[in-house]
């Protein structure tokens, strides 16, 4: 091999020998980074900042040379070669491993080293190496070595990083820190009019003929032994490791202290007491807390660090949450608004929820109901949630244990049957209502209903939220969600109907859902089978069973489904019910779901089915009472909205229906055609002949629907200028355009064209003065030009006729149309 120039490489020694050292380049050489025309001083480039190359004391062409040993093939019979394996060389190739034979012995050759062309060593990587390539000086390689140049402060994480609490959908505004010793509580007591019994529940320690009550003392009803005093005091170190620095406030179990950590760094701490130290069921609920807690570890729940006594009490100590609970914060806004009630906007308390919901989750998954949650006991840190005072958690399991909530969240069947991951689930749908709006009534004359939806403003704007809270807080625990995910799924699904609606235009996003496909239409009108399908529940036990049928045919599938079927299983019956709407059968699809429903009065998917036998027969009133059930069943879901503005608009109930497809159009993507088509439809029906050309108009360019969008829109727009007597040239010029922006085929076309021309030929004759220079479409709006078009859209449609008569006839509409002149 060749050095540039010419020469020969000379052979390598036999002996390994030792590079000669590499010398810095001096200052003043040019820098030897691929692209960079710098030059070097004191050791780095003054361009691109890379240290300079080595130079080398002898010529580049002389510069020593790596060596490694020649592979050569090896003899058929010798032993391979490659590490662990004992095959032998057969034709070239290893009989085991596949591998080509060779060996290293052989004689020694030079591979040129780096920076001399040729052959590339084995271990480098050329293609993929980026180290190879220079870049521009950055950061400290530009500021130069020894600069006294600091990084600039700019945070830009700021635009990258999302809000936490939010979903994605919507902000929160973060809440403000709070000085933990400015929480502190100067005056600790516990207001009279806050003082009742732990056991009854009577009112304990209040004042009478003006002398003030007493903090400490026995219920006049049960003789329980009472205590509101403060047991510790500043200064107080318990436990040999918790300086008190005073306290907080007063909860239903006890009072919360503020202290420092004195073995961990002083980091602030919360102890919680008891408020009654003598009451049995404060204790052994406070223990109850922190045995639960032990276990509990989530970044949205308080975490407990120690549980220790003082001076023959307990103590929780517990992580400081220095922020403000959103009872404050209804508190702080309701004081700005000069007391009238301040709720928050009904996005951010979805948002709020959803964001706590996972806490929930995690506590059922440990076998453990939260029992008493309220805006109290949600605390806002900067834009993050924590779930606080769990002192009424206990096991689901536990019937012995002392019940603890509060009047106007706690589910009415608690009393009688304990709580449960279903009274939990009404916890949360009250305190999602006491944060949306003003409640009024919620611990008295609603102390276990909702207000009427009709009364309400919140519910009448927003009826998926109403079905939401109504599913939550149902009086029958089995009427409510059956878990925290299934109600995350679906509050998730109403925030995107909430945020959709402070949007103007409709939906450019889609979101998958997790119990229906997307719709697969974009055409205008929408039968049984272009609604969306349910989609597969793949934890159904026959699952697997029915993805393994190979027929096709609806008759026969519907014969091994029915008779070869190893368990009448919910998928099964639903795929039944399918293949009867398949063979026209709504009535057999319908006893199906009957059967279902017999099964399993809550599948709400037998409904669904039901509902959409009853659109195939034409059963509107049904039709909208299944789908309706649906709705209420998965209220954040848009399929059903838009199953039952369908039968509301076949069924009479027009008004209805177009709120409903307004409502898909504007929250996902997918639901856009179907519904902007919908809402025309309705519109039009109305005489509303802008409205529906509104609507046609949401129908984006990229959908497939578009072309049969521009043609009703022609329809419409045709149909307003007849409608109004003398004509209307300004419509029939949309109506052309509107054709004219999409490809037609060429029959289509022309049948719109002289359509549309000829109304508008009818207009000008009839008097109507479109002005100077006015169009339709392509074609001057007067008598020759209108004359002039038909007769060239007669003549193409008799150029493409295939029938010689209908041909004949065209040609003689054209002819007829013609302005004719004696010249």
């Amino acid at each position: 091999m060749a050095p540039p120039g010419g020469g020969t490489i000379p052979a390598a020694p036999a002996s390994p020998v030792a590079p000669a050292a590499a010398a810095p380049a001096h200052d003043g050489a040019a820098c030897s980074q691929p692209g960079c025309a710098g030059t070097i001083a004191d050791g780095y480039c003054d361009t691109c900042g890379m240290a300079a190359a080595p130079g080398s004391s002898a010529p580049a062409a002389s510069a020593p040379a790596s060596s490694r040993a020649a592979s050569v093939p090896a003899p058929d019979g010798s032993p391979c070669a490659q590490p662990g394996c004992t095959g032998t060389i057969a034709d070239g190739y290893c009989d085991t491993c596949g591998m080509a034979g060779v060996t290293s012995a052989g004689p020694q050759v030079v591979v040129p080293g780096p920076g001399v062309p040729g052959e590339m060593p084995d271990d480098v990587s050329v293609a993929t190496s980026s180290a190879r390539i220079g870049s521009a000086a950055f950061g400290s390689a530009r500021a130069g070595a020894g600069s006294v140049a600091t990084r600039r402060a700019r945070d830009a994480s700021s635009r990258l990083r999302a809000a936490r609490i939010g979903a994605g959908l919507t902000s929160v505004p973060p809440a403000p820190s709070v000085d933990p010793s400015a929480a502190l509580n100067p005056d600790p007591q516990v207001p009279e009019n806050k003082r009742f019994c732990s056991k009854c529940g009577k009112p304990v320690g209040r004042g009478r003929d003006g002398k003030p009550g007493r903090t400490e003392g026995f219920c006049a009803h049960c003789r329980q032994q009472f205590s509101f005093t403060p047991k510790l005091r500043p200064g107080d170190l318990v436990a040999g490791q918790y300086e008190m620095v005073g306290a907080l406030a007063h909860g239903g179990l006890g009072w919360i202290y503020l202290g420092r950590d004195k073995n961990v760094s002083d980091r602030w701490v919360v102890l919680k007491g008891l408020l009654n130290s003598g009451d049995p069921d404060a204790l052994a609920a406070a223990i109850a807390e922190q045995q639960f807690l032990a276990q509990v570890e989530h970044p949205l729940i308080v975490e407990i660090y120690n549980f220790v006594t003082h001076e023959g009490a307990g103590y929780i100590v517990m992580e400081y949450v220095g922020g403000r609970s959103l009872k404050q914060l209804l508190k702080d806004r309701m004081k700005a608004k000069g007391g009238l009630y301040d709720p928050l906007p009904l996005d951010q308390a979805l948002a709020f929820c959803l964001e706590i919901l996972p806490a929930f989750s995690y506590l059922h998954d440990l076998g453990l109901v939260y029992c008493d949650f309220k805006p109290d006991n949600m605390i806002q840190v900067g834009d993050a949630l924590k779930l606080i005072d769990l002192g009424g958690v206990r096991r689901i399991d536990d019937d012995e244990s002392a019940i603890y909530g509060t009047v106007g969240y706690q589910a009415p069947e608690v009393a009688q049957v304990g709580p449960s991951i279903a009274s939990d689930i009404y916890t949360i749908g009250r305190t999602l209502l006491v944060l949306a709006m003003e409640f009024r009534g919620y611990q008295g004359t609603y102390l276990h209903t909702l207000p009427p939806p009709e009364q309400t403003p919140l519910f009448a704007r927003h009826d998926s939220l109403y079905w939401l809270a109504a599913k939550c807080c149902a009086p029958d625990p089995a009427d409510r969600f059956a878990s925290v995910d299934e109600l995350r799924t679906q509050m998730l699904g109403v925030l995107r109907e909430v945020v959709a609606e402070q949007t103007t235009g409709t939906a450019l996003t889609s979101a998958s859902s997790v119990l229906f496909h997307a719709p697969t239409t974009s055409r205008s009108v929408l039968g049984w089978e272009q609604l969306p399908g349910l989609r597969e529940d793949t934890t159904d036990p026959q699952h697997a069973w029915l993805s393994g049928i190979g027929a096709t045919d609806p008759a026969e599938r519907l014969r091994v489904l029915t008779d070869q079927a190893p368990e009448q299983s919910p998928e099964v019956r639903l795929a039944r019910a399918q293949e009867c709407l398949r063979l026209e059968n709504p009535a057999l699809a319908q006893q199906v779901a009957a059967e279902l429903l017999a099964e399993d009065p809550w599948e709400w998917r037998a409904l669904w089915v039901d509902g959409l036998a009853a659109v195939q027969a034409g059963q509107w009133d049904r039709a909208q009472s299944a789908f309706n059930a649906v709705y209420q069943q998965v209220p954040g879901e848009l399929a059903p909205k838009l199953a039952l503005a369908v039968a509301c608009e076949r069924g009479g109930a027009p008004g209805v229906a177009e709120g409903l497809y307004e409502t898909c159009a504007r929250t996902d993507a997918s639901y856009v055609a179907p519904a902007a088509f919908g809402m025309a439809r309705v519109r039009a029906e109305w005489g509303d002949a802008s409205g529906a050309v509104a609507a046609l108009d949401l129908v984006p360019r990229t959908s497939r629907g578009y072309p049969e969008s521009r043609q009703l829109r022609a329809e419409v727009l045709l149909g307003h200028a007849r409608g109004s007597g003398s004509g209307d040239v300004r419509a029939l010029d949309q109506a052309m355009r509107s054709i004219q922006s999409v490809e037609l085929d060429q029959a289509t076309l022309g049948d719109y064209t002289v359509r549309i021309l000829e109304e508008a030929l009818d207009a000008v004759t009839g008097g109507a003065r479109p002005g100077h220079g006015a169009t339709v479409g392509t074609y001057d709006a007067t008598e020759a030009g209108l004359r002039a078009g038909i007769e060239q859209a007669y003549r193409t449609l008799a150029r493409d006729a295939s029938d010689v008569e209908r041909r004949v006839e065209l040609v003689n509409r054209a002819n007829a149309v013609r302005a004719w002149s004696l010249t």
